[in-house]
């Protein structure tokens, strides 16, 4: 059974190993918990995690931000979307989407924006599979030493 569930700070060191699998490194759990500290007192940072069996299988971030154009209703930010490669093909990812999509709503934002790698085909055609559209926006990202 999935069972999806805000992170608690118990859930960090499954997820630090989640990450490692998103990008290939280690992360650092001082800084991990650090941050973790920060956003578990800020209401519009919302890291939602997907157990199976008591398995931490997946992850996402939603972040409220403030608009100040049209309407200036806020719009909600995705940032490190993973499921495992150990349990993809279950449904986890759409879970979490839609959880994630739920609360934007309740939060009264207009919509969802996110990035999400150049080479990650088969994460877009995921996307696209729940109904982003590739075409409406395009990101670009610059790193930052």
């Amino acid at each position: 059974m999935i069972n999806i569930n805000r992170i608690r700070r118990s859930d960090l060191p499954e997820l630090a190993v989640l990450f490692s699998e998103l990008t290939g490194n280690e992360r650092s759990r001082v800084n991990l918990e650090k941050n973790y500290v920060h956003v578990e007192q800020n209401d519009d940072y919302i890291i939602l995690g997907a157990s199976v069996d008591g398995k931490l299988a997946g992850s996402l971030m939603g972040i409220i931000c403030l608009d100040f154009v049209d309407e200036c209703r806020p719009f909600m930010l995705i940032e490190n979307v993973i499921v495992s490669e150990k349990f993809r093909g279950q449904g986890i990812g759409r879970l979490l989407m839609k959880n994630i999509e739920d609360l934007a709503i309740e939060r009264d934002c207009s919509y969802i924006i996110f990035v999400s790698g150049s080479k990650r085909e088969g994460a877009h055609r995921f996307y696209e599979s729940i109904g982003y559209d590739p075409g409406e926006a395009k990101g670009f990202k610059k790193i930052l030493k």
